[in-house]
């Protein structure tokens, strides 16, 4: 075993390696900092980041904050002082880790917020239209439901796309809301984006309403799986619309199988090359504003002047199924898994 004294020679050691072959590394070194692996759709940004960055002749390095924000705020540092000339950071909480993000700020070193707004305005700002995301979501669900009693599962309150979702779906959702043909009869954030939590939010609702909930709008397919697990429980999964986003796997099954309504498509392979082709082009001197469709945006709580670039997200409901299949997102054997013959079009 080695001694104590061995362990930091070694570690020493490694570091001192690394940031040698960082230095030969034709391109920058780009940073990544994860919130979590929490949902499946992470790991397909990570290898389409990490084989942007290496395409470029960069070199990638990340770290896991598992959810922690305070283990975020140490990872971001760490990043920095192992090279990284450009940060991507997927924020578990904006605020929390405001510190670490503004000290690379302060050195030159160019962030790309992920998917998740931080609300500085140095910070190039990369996701999809989120607003849009709360409208096609809301869209699908009232098609199936134009009236009725309809439940809120909301994403994390520390994650600023919860609102921007929720903003969207109400703006859908408000002429009928005030003509009286939709009742909210139960919203709720889903602390940390976990199922269980949005599990335990939707039986409180059917509880508290008697199980006369006629749609529920979810954030995202993580919060959806939960509500839909609380409605089987209730024998009511299939007969009340449920909404999600990220095209996960088990989403793309439950909307093939009839238990989830619509899924959001956000191609995490076109969010990720964009990461990754903005820092890098950012760490070699370019302007925020010279990045390709960027654009002015400053609907933030903060209300701070953002570059920010969006992509477009496409709703998948099981009338187009094929569009997730046919763009190798997902197999169609994994899509209409259980699916009866005739009750999906993909699945025929």
């Amino acid at each position: 075993m080695l001694s104590k004294k061995h362990a930091l020679i070694s570690f020493a050691a490694l570091a001192l390696s690394a940031t040698a072959a960082f230095a030969q590394a034709k391109g920058p070194v780009v940073g990544v900092s994860w919130s979590n692996f929490q949902e499946e759709r992470w790991k397909t940004d990570e290898a389409a980041i990490k084989a942007a960055v290496e395409k470029a002749g960069g070199t990638y390095v990340s770290a896991d904050a598992q959810s922690s924000p305070a283990k975020q705020l140490t990872d971001i540092e760490s990043l920095i002082a192992r090279g990284a000339k450009a940060l991507i950071v997927l924020a578990q909480d904006s605020d929390a880790i405001r510190p670490a993000v503004e000290k690379a700020v302060a050195e030159g070193i160019p962030v790309v917020g992920y998917d998740r707004l931080i609300e500085i305005p140095q910070v190039f700002y990369l996701t999809f239209d989120n607003v849009e995301v709360g409208r096609q979501q809301a869209r699908e669900v009232l098609k199936l439901k134009p009236e009725g009693n309809y439940v809120f599962i909301k994403g994390s309150g520390s994650d600023p796309n919860a609102n921007f979702l929720f903003a969207g779906a109400m703006e859908v959702l408000k002429p009928s809301i005030d003509a009286g043909k939709i009742k909210n009869v139960g919203e709720a954030y889903t602390d940390g984006w976990l199922p269980a939590n949005a599990q335990r939010n939707m039986e409180q609702f059917l509880t508290k309403n008697n199980n006369k909930v006629d749609a529920v709008v979810a954030a995202n397919d993580g919060t959806a799986g939960g509500s839909i697990a609380a409605l089987a429980a209730q024998g009511l999964a299939g007969s009340v619309p449920v909404s999600g986003q990220d095209a996960d796997k088990a989403a793309l099954n439950r909307v093939a199988l009839g238990t989830q309504s619509v899924t959001v498509f956000k191609d995490a392979r076109e969010l990720g090359r964009n990461a990754a082709e903005i820092a890098v082009a950012l760490a070699g001197g370019k302007k925020l504003a010279g990045i390709p469709g960027s654009q002015m945006w400053n609907q933030g709580a903060k209300k701070q002047n953002m570059t920010a670039k969006f992509l477009t997200p496409v709703a998948i409901t099981k009338d187009n199924l094929n569009v997730v299949i046919d763009a190798g997102w997902v197999s169609k054997d994994v899509v209409c898994q259980g699916v009866k013959a005739g009750s999906a079009k993909a699945c025929n």
